[in-house]
């Protein structure tokens, strides 16, 4: 499972809102200096955002929680969002090769089977909001807002 630690900013039944800070690997990466990552998270340091998350446990607004999301869900995501489209690129170029529609013909169907596939993905995501399944979890609450030292500040 995939954790990340977070804080609590609202509370819905079972749902919660949770403020999770931008993490970025670049401390560890070699390519740091040739990578515009590291430069855009130096000028916005301590940005967050807000993560929906299935929670069964007892919390309140402002504890500190670790929130998970399975290594399946978290590979299904990354081959929809990443692959999916590039697929459907390479296929509308393709196919419009086949059909003897040139270069340009080709460039405009893998651009346009590119398009319709991020459309897609939007109208699948939309079609997930707010299931469980598809939603991280709490998997531990870490402290109370008595005992919290350092508040994530919500910055939209």
């Amino acid at each position: 499972m995939i954790e990340e630690q977070g804080q609590v900013m609202a509370v819905d039944g079972k749902q919660v809102r949770v403020a999770v800070s931008r993490q970025s690997a670049c401390g560890s990466c070699k390519a740091r200096a040739a990578c515009g990552q590291g430069l855009m998270q130096s000028l916005q340091p301590g940005r967050c955002h807000e993560v929906v998350a299935w929670c069964e446990f007892p919390v309140r607004v402002g504890d500190r929680v670790v929130i998970g999301v399975t290594e399946s869900l978290a590979l299904r995501g990354a081959v929809l969002v990443y692959l999916l489209p590039l697929l459907a690129l390479l296929a509308g170029a393709l196919a419009a090769d086949r059909l003897g529609l040139g270069e340009g013909g080709a460039i405009i169907a893998g651009l346009t089977g590119f398009a319709a596939a991020v459309f897609c993905l939007y109208l699948y995501n939309r079609s997930l909001a707010g299931k469980r399944d598809m939603l991280p979890l709490v998997v531990r609450v870490e402290s109370s807002p008595a005992a919290q030292q350092d508040i994530i500040r919500w910055q939209p």
